[in-house]
Formats: C-alpha cells, sequence, structure tokens
C-alpha cells in the first residue's frame, strides 16, 4: 500500500535519514522503534506528508504524492491519512463531537454527515456519553481515544501515531494499545506507530528497528 523508497533527509550537516526503504502493508500494525535521534519521527512526517525528504519518493498504491501541488497534497492527506499525537491535539475550545467532526468538515463532507460519522465512532470509543464534553472535562484516556476517532473520521488507508501512549498512565496505555488491534481486526485498518513502548511493540505485526537514520532490522512478529 506505502512504498518509501531511497528517503534522505538532512538538516545541515546532520544527516537524519539515510537511503530509507521500506514498504507498509494494508490492515497491518506496524511499529517503529529505536533510540532517540534514529529518525523515527521525522521518517513518520516524510510518510505523513507532513515533511519533504532531500531525495526518494513516497508511493501511495502507486502514485507518488511526493510530486502533488500543495493543494492536492492538502486535499490527499486529509481523506487518506490519519494523524494520533502524544498530546491528543483537541482543539480545547471545542467538544469531543466537534473536534472529531472537523476533519471530515474541511474534506467537504456535509455538516448532518459529519456529525453522523463523527458520533459513530465516539460511541465505538466508548465515548457515547461524552460528546458534548470539551477536552478538559476529559481524562487522559479519554483525550486519546477522541484523538483516535478524529484520526478515523474520514476513513484513511493509514493512521500514522507518534507516541500515542507516552502521557498515559498503564491502564490507560493498555486500553489503547487494544483499541488499535481491535481496529485492526474490525476494521482492517492500518497503523504505523513510533513508539518507546516495549510491550506495544511486541504485540505489533512487524517491527521496524531504526538507528543512526537507518532501518536496520525488520521483524515479522505475526
Amino acid at each position: 500500500m506505502i512504498k518509501i523508497r531511497n528517503i534522505n533527509k538532512s538538516y545541515g550537516a546532520l544527516q537524519v535519514l539515510d537511503n530509507v526503504n521500506v514498504d507498509i502493508n494494508r490492515g497491518e500494525v506496524v511499529t517503529i522503534v529505536g533510540p532517540s535521534g534514529a529518525g523515527k519521527t521525522t521518517l513518520l512526517q516524510i510518510m505523513g506528508t507532513l515533511d519533504s525528504p532531500d531525495s526518494g519518493s513516497v508511493l501511495y498504491d502507486g502514485q507518488d504524492v511526493l510530486s502533488m501541488k500543495d493543494s492536492s497534497l492538502a486535499r490527499f492527506r486529509n481523506q487518506n491519512i490519519g494523524f494520533v499525537f502524544q498530546f491528543h491535539q483537541l482543539l480545547p475550545e471545542f467538544t469531543a463531537l466537534e473536534n472529531v467532526m472537523m476533519p471530515a468538515l474541511i474534506g467537504g463532507m456535509k455538516q448532518k454527515e459529519a456529525s453522523a460519522r463523527a458520533k459513530e465512532l465516539l460511541e465505538y470509543m466508548g465515548l457515547g456519553e461524552r460528546l458534548d464534553h470539551k477536552p478538559a472535562e476529559l481524562s487522559g484516556g479519554e483525550r486519546q481515544r477522541a484523538a483516535v476517532a478524529r484520526a478515523l473520521v474520514n476513513r484513511p488507508a493509514v493512521v500514522l501515531a507518534d507516541e500515542p501512549s507516552g502521557s498515559l498512565d498503564t491502564k490507560n496505555k493498555q486500553e489503547l494499545h487494544n483499541l488499535f488491534f481491535r481496529l485492526r481486526d474490525e476494521m482492517q485498518q492500518t497503523f504505523v506507530i513510533v513508539t518507546h513502548d516495549e510491550t506495544l511493540a511486541s504485540d505489533a505485526d512487524r517491527v521496524l528497528y531504526m538507528r543512526d537514520g537507518r532501518i536496520v532490522n525488520d521483524v515479522i512478529k505475526k
């Protein structure tokens, strides 16, 4: 589904990614692990079209997305890629329902349809009683589940997550990890997750080990 080919990225004299090649298959949970500074987040950002490499290509179902014009790329990103961050990034002035609706409205979905889709996802996440609550009124685990719902609202091909459970306690962390695998099983959702969490890494379908800007091992777990 996603093909990363010959990706290089430097910031000044520092080479962050060094000729990275990897394929991501549909319906799998892939974790990216490695020490700080290995290039994990940079690779995820390039895969998500939030950053551009110095050279190389990113293909989604054969389409080189890095060759798109900015407006087309923004539309592609909105419709095909969901994002979950360590700190949920929910907008504090909006309710959970409004936060989840937002990418759908940006993508041109009608408000009634966006609201129904967002409500469906929040209920699936166990947040059906929290639709009208703002982020400050939600627990840490609830905020991250709302962030996952927001990432899924446009039915993206892939969800990219950067340390999604890094700010959670043990119980909420495990619940979030279980949610990822349930979404894979029930919705055939694809996840690529940067993590330092050894439990999540060990439960994934594949683990990509990075060091010094390179993928040094690609381990199929299941």
